[in-house]
């Protein structure tokens, strides 16, 4: 069994479905109001936004990437802070009852982080972070948990968290003989170049929005590139090939996450050691399939589900 880490992020999801005209409308009043897969770092979400969203269920990426290399099978932990406010007893216990181990979590003082998730007719999201307890992991935090970090087949990292804690993860596994294979979700793209010229990031995943902001880092990138392009698809880079994996066709109803189980599936299968084509392969099934539910970790789906449709 795959031992797979995600050292990242645990918020509450607070979701509304609205049509294009108001999503329009909140762009136009708000500068900073992120486009259409996106997801943008705020202090604070505005009254206005807040009151569209009536929806709630637990996310974060690194949760959620947690919560999807466990459905795949994986011995799925996640390292991360939450705060001392109501919402942390909710969330440790959903992790643990969906098969996650939360024993390496650190309860902060302030709230658990937060995030205003709108999403449109078709299913695509818009995403604003408030970071909450995320902000307070700490490289000292990163370092103590080094063997943790060591000890993984598979680490997932995003970019949810303070780039010095990231950073102080990715250098407790330098110099170490076996160490896991890092795979990098770079959203928020800002900040992410100063992880991807780490030396120990071996795969990045950015959607088609990160890979264009992110394209002289990418350029640079020694690893291997998984740029996931929704509906069409997944393209490849590993420096040495390239290639495309297709995706099914489904009829989306909330696309939210959908790159969180694509990773989660991803990771599951290195660490058991499958080829690139192979865990991208399957990889692609489930993310697709999780967009045909509402929420994120409640639209993941079985193993045997994933292994049903990449059969069909």
């Amino acid at each position: 069994m795959a031992r797979v880490v995600s050292f990242g992020s645990v918020n509450v999801d607070h979701v509304g479905y609205l049509s294009r005209d108001r999503i329009a409308a909140l762009a136009d009043a708000h500068g900073w109001f992120p486009g259409a897969g996106e997801t943008v770092r705020v202090d604070a979400v505005p009254a206005d936004i807040h009151d569209d969203l009536t929806e709630t269920f637990l996310g974060g990426k690194g949760a959620n990437q947690a919560v999807a290399a466990a459905a795949a099978g994986a011995d799925a932990s996640l390292l991360g802070c939450v705060g001392d406010d109501e919402d942390e007893h909710a969330v440790v216990e959903t992790l643990a009852a969906r098969g996650v181990a939360v024993d390496g979590l650190e309860r902060v003082d302030g709230p658990t982080g937060y995030a205003a998730i709108v999403v449109d007719e078709t299913g695509e999201n818009h995403i604003a972070i408030v970071a909450g307890a995320n902000g307070r992991v700490t490289p000292a935090y990163a370092r103590r948990q080094g063997d943790r970090l060591r000890d993984a087949d598979c680490l997932l990292l995003q970019n949810e968290l303070p780039a010095d804690a990231i950073l102080a993860a990715l250098d407790e596994l330098s110099g170490v003989e076996r160490r896991p294979t890092v795979v990098y979700d770079p959203a928020p793209a800002d900040g992410a170049d100063a992880v991807l010229a780490h030396d120990a990031v071996d795969v990045v995943t950015p959607n088609e929005g990160e890979a264009a902001a992110l394209s002289d880092a990418l350029d640079g990138f020694d690893g291997t590139v998984v740029r996931t392009l929704g509906a069409r698809g997944v393209a490849v880079d590993t420096g040495d090939e390239a290639f495309h994996v297709g995706s099914p066709t489904v009829d989306p109803v909330d696309t939210t996450g959908a790159g969180d189980v694509f990773v989660g599936y991803l990771a599951t299968e290195f660490g058991d050691g499958a080829s690139l084509r192979a865990a991208v392969e399957l990889a692609a099934v489930a993310a697709a399939l999780s967009t045909t539910a509402e929420g994120v970790q409640t639209a993941v789906p079985t193993r045997t589900q994933v292994l049903d449709g990449l059969r069909d």
